[in-house]
């Protein structure tokens, strides 16, 4: 078995739910974090606060940062809760097209970070882009994200 990777940066939208989540994370374990958010820090709940080191893009249009944010990573991990719908589909649906590695986890089902941290380290992933659903569209995905989090990095950066 190959030695897995430390993240070095770890890349967001700033989107509330699973992409404030993942930045949140980034923030307490001490990983670069950053990323493309669309123009004026838009999010469902008003600005984007600077807390977090994201990058405006010149679109207000959120698929232009969540293409950006594919782009500017080696590898996508995609957090959801049973179906993927919405901006969390569109992300896999482009991380696709690009021929990105990409790696789609349930957090319905069993949380199995082993299987993860093998991809990661597959794909030699020092820079992961985190995305998923926002918070109004699934309540509580960004604590179940955070825990999800915590658990798959946290070994990572203890290597």
């Amino acid at each position: 078995m190959c030695k897995s990777l430390p993240i070095q940066r770890l890349v967001s939208g700033g989107q509330t739910g699973v992409d404030r989540a993942a930045l949140d994370i980034a923030i307490a374990l001490h990983i670069s974090h950053g990323g493309w958010c669309p123009r004026n820090r838009l999010s469902e709940d008003g600005r984007i606060p600077e807390t977090y080191r994201l990058t405006e893009t010149d679109s207000g249009e959120y698929p232009d940062r969540t293409r950006r944010n594919i782009l500017d990573s080696h590898g996508t991990l995609i957090l959801y809760q049973s179906q993927l719908h919405g901006g969390t589909k569109l992300t896999w649906q482009l991380a696709k097209k690009l021929g990105m590695p990409y790696q789609l986890t349930d957090l319905h089902r069993a949380w199995r970070t082993p299987p993860i941290r093998r991809w990661i380290t597959d794909h030699k992933i020092t820079v992961l882009n985190v995305a998923g659903p926002r918070e109004s569209s699934h309540p509580g995905i960004g604590e179940q994200a955070a825990r999800f989090l915590k658990g798959l990095l946290t070994p990572l950066q203890t290597r």
